[in-house]
């Protein structure tokens, strides 16, 4: 990201985000929070309101380069008015699946870019005295890694936390004139091309494990490039999207997945894989297609912040293509096949090589990125679905004194993918969410329910007890909890000053 006079310039994997969503594949991502008791609406703009300072993306418009000729900047919004992004809705007695229901209609619309990019709706009056928080954030903000860090601020480690830091004074420019921000985005086009000659005049220097910046490109292409020429078995829901979405959900204890990680070896990424793979072979075999010999592909992104990254927002991401056997009955063995191709994928630096041939494609000049954005979407020929597991906080969550009870991924569908999974930990649960469209309908309840099957199966082949719900977490007490989210304040409100 670059920076010149008041502005902030989108780097070039944020500014894709933009490039690439299409009205009926919007690139947004979010989450659902439940809460014990009723959260007040007036309390809760109030209590965002005294935090905004450390979130200045939440008060900032993306403003695109006069005739592309940069990637978008990020202005203030002279018009910001809390009112046209937080609202308040009304469920009286509705159950679970007609919160999802209602979290789905919400989700589903593209935002509004005449304004910051973030909406949160505050939804009262559940059954069993339950509210929510659905939110919903452009994916050109945040990545999974910094939405979660963004959580930790715009929630509370404790049902008492100590009042936020003061607002320091900031003088919120409008933007800069027509004329100015062309002459902007061609000095940093040109910073930006000098900054690329630097980098390949490195090429040739040994990095990490002595593997070369050519060669971890030419590994990343020997693993990408077979995926673009062997024609991948399509899945019911590869295909042209359709624009409603439809929600399922499945939580987790993450002491079971612990233990299963101890009996069957593996990471927690595998144990997801492994059951998102017993799940999607019951798919299959449901829609009449046959699963023996057959792998998923599924798209994964892997962080690659470095320790001065931290608490940034934007995105800082590269991609792994795992294949995960569908085929293979015994889990434990489906568990171990897969993790010995993720620790190959590893070894093998892929996941740097995948950045390095992003970063060279990111040089391209913006007008040619935008343009590309407005092409028809090619056939999805690379991956069935992409599956993101971010870690949480792993204690509890407080808004205005009430409990975070679960915290439910959402995650964007796009090319022809028409169905995703979002993964996360929160207070010692492993939460799946999945994201359909209108097309794939009831097959995403029934894909929660075959997860549920596969998860207690390799529960059971690892020779794990069934466990019981762990008691909810001991919150902070309140001047840890103000150091441990202070770190995390100072890092986001210092990206966007």
């Amino acid at each position: 990201m670059t920076q010149r006079g008041s502005s902030q310039r989108l780097s070039a994997q944020d500014a894709t985000f933009l490039y690439m969503e299409q009205k009926d594949s919007p690139l947004h991502i979010g989450s659902i929070g439940v809460f014990e008791g009723q959260i007040s609406y007036d309390r809760f703009v109030d209590n965002i309101r005294s935090k905004l300072h450390l979130i200045p993306r939440y008060q900032q418009n993306v403003m695109p380069a006069p005739f592309n000729l940069g990637h978008p900047t990020w202005e203030w919004d002279q018009d910001f008015d809390l009112d046209r992004h937080i609202y308040q809705v009304s469920l009286p007695g509705a159950t679970d699946a007609e919160l999802y229901e209602k979290a789905a209609e919400l989700f589903a619309p593209i935002l509004d870019r005449k304004k910051p990019l973030w909406e949160i709706y505050v939804v009262n009056d559940l059954e069993g005295d339950r509210s929510a928080l659905v939110s919903k954030v452009h994916h050109c903000l945040v990545d999974g890694v910094s939405g979660i860090e963004l959580l930790m601020i715009m929630l509370d480690v404790s049902a008492d936390p100590a009042p936020p830091p003061p607002a320091p004074e900031i003088e919120k420019k409008p933007p800069e004139s027509s004329f100015m921000r062309v002459v902007d985005a061609l000095l940093d086009n040109a910073s930006g091309d000098i900054d690329r000659l630097a980098s390949r005049a490195r090429m040739g220097v040994d990095i990490a494990g002595g593997e070369t910046q050519v060669r971890s490109i030419s590994r990343a292409l020997e693993t990408i490039v077979p995926y673009f020429q062997v024609p991948m078995a399509r899945a019911p829901f590869n295909r042209a999207l359709e624009p409603g979405r439809v929600l399922a959900f499945s939580d987790f204890s993450f002491q079971e997945i612990r233990q299963i990680r101890q009996a069957a070896g593996g990471t927690v990424n595998d144990v997801v894989l492994t059951v998102l793979g017993g799940a999607l072979g019951r798919y299959f075999e449901m829609h009449g297609q046959t699963t023996e010999g057959r792998t998923a592909r599924i798209l994964t992104p892997v962080n690659v912040r470095r320790d001065d990254e931290k608490g940034a927002l934007g995105n800082r991401i590269s991609m792994l293509l795992v294949e995960v056997p569908v085929g293979i009955s015994d889990p434990v063995e489906r568990l171990k096949a897969i993790n010995a191709r993720t620790q190959a994928l590893k070894q093998q630096n892929i996941a740097d090589g995948v950045e390095t041939v992003a970063d060279a494609v990111g040089g391209a000049p913006p007008i040619m990125q935008a343009a590309l954005g407005m092409l028809p979407t090619p056939p999805n020929t690379v991956a069935h679905m992409v599956c993101t597991n971010v870690p949480g906080p792993m204690i509890p969550l407080f808004c205005n004194g009430r409990r975070l009870l679960g915290h439910y991924p959402l995650v964007p569908i796009a090319w022809e993918m028409g169905l995703g999974l979002g993964v996360t930990s929160y207070n010692q649960k492993l939460y799946f969410g999945y994201m359909g469209d209108t097309a794939t309908g009831s097959d995403v309840q029934r894909l929660k329910e075959f997860t549920d099957q596969a998860f207690v199966e390799l529960r059971s082949a690892a020779g794990v007890e069934k466990s019981d719900l762990p008691e909810l977490g001991v919150a902070a007490e309140p001047e840890t909890a103000h150091r441990h989210a202070g770190a995390s304040q100072q890092a986001l409100a210092a990206d966007a000053g």
